[in-house]
């Protein structure tokens, strides 16, 4: 049985990732990395794998069955999903939540032009975590939903940090209000605002002579990242970002409370959790399960962009139906 031939985009924490994900499915062989960056620089794990230039990607069009998109939402998968969907099968982690109807747009468009599937904002949120608020929502149509974040590094966040003019390096944290949560677990249906319900902490190393007084401007009103919350900036050396800040956890809640029965006079509390030790590890993960469901459907000729909602559960093993039934359900 031939093995689905994966391509990666990209070879920061979340390409890494990917790499060794793929290690984990014997299902799957990663043919070619692409990045911007000098190739002879990069030395991956994997060997024998070439690693080129990404301006070379079309030369592989039939050779790679679904390119994993591991670049950031603020300023690279507006660009690179498009284009490469253009050409492949593509998975991305596209988690600028605001943005994601209008992203989904552009791709599907393009993907249906080229006859390819393109699954978006895959991970666990957007990702895990929008199929687990649907549940809640179709289970418990009369309740609300809350999502809580962290503590923990946010790659996308910490991407635009570094993307501020003046920034050399820098980490975002997600840290979520207890009072807020507890308040939930406790069955009070508390309307929150956005500000109420997280905190953002940024470490920065900003560049020799640059004006930090407006880089911290420019980061506390970044529209769809911190202008909504209490975000704290504080400037610091490389030598304390790498020493102090160079793991990469995160972790999360998903509730739904919902109201049961004739009059209502059931209360319902559901609560998921996930606690991870590499956000960018168990990500990728993700990515590397909904690889196999982008294959499945492009054998299917199910083309254009997709979500975690339109995938089924099973086309992201590389079990049988059967054996799922006998296994897990």
């Amino acid at each position: 049985m031939s093995k689905i031939k994966i391509g990666i985009v990209g070879y920061g924490n979340l390409g890494k990732g990917v790499e060794m994900a793929i290690a984990q499915n014997p299902d799957m062989e990663l043919v070619t990395v692409f990045t911007r960056r000098e190739p002879k620089s990069l030395n991956i794990i994997t060997e024998g794998v070439p690693v080129c230039s990404i301006e070379s990607a079309y030369q592989y069009k039939n050779e790679i069955d679904v390119m994993i998109l591991c670049g950031g939402s603020a300023t690279d998968l507006p660009e690179q999903g498009p284009k490469f969907a253009s050409i492949f099968n593509t998975i991305d982690s596209f988690d600028t939540h605001a943005k994601i109807p209008q992203y989904f747009e552009a791709i599907n468009d393009t993907a249906k032009k080229s006859s390819k599937v393109a699954i978006i904002s895959v991970g666990w949120d957007p990702g895990m975590f929008s199929t687990l608020r649907l549940f809640g929502n179709c289970i418990l149509p009369q309740g609300k939903d809350y999502t809580f974040w962290g503590k923990g590094v946010s790659q996308g966040h910490s991407d635009a940090i570094r993307r501020v003019d003046g920034v050399v390096d820098g980490r975002q944290y997600t840290i979520p209000i207890d009072s807020a949560i507890e308040a939930v677990r406790l069955g009070l249906d508390p309307e929150l605002t956005t500000r109420q319900k997280h905190a953002r902490e940024c470490f920065v190393v900003a560049k020799e002579g640059a004006d930090k007084a407006k880089i911290e401007s420019d980061i506390k009103n970044m529209p769809n990242y911190f202008a909504d919350y209490d975000t704290q900036v504080h400037f610091i050396t490389q030598e304390e970002l790498d020493r102090e800040h160079s793991g990469i956890p995160h972790g999360g809640f998903v509730f739904r409370t919902g109201k049961t029965g004739k009059n209502g006079e059931t209360s319902h509390i559901v609560e998921y959790s996930i606690k991870l030790g590499s956000n960018p590890e168990f990500t990728s993960s993700i990515l590397v399960a909904y690889a196999r469901a982008a294959y499945r459907l492009s054998k299917e000729k199910a083309f254009g962009a997709k979500t975690v909602f339109d995938i089924p559960p099973a086309y992201l093993s590389p079990k049988s139906g059967a054996e799922l039934r006998e296994e897990l359900l």
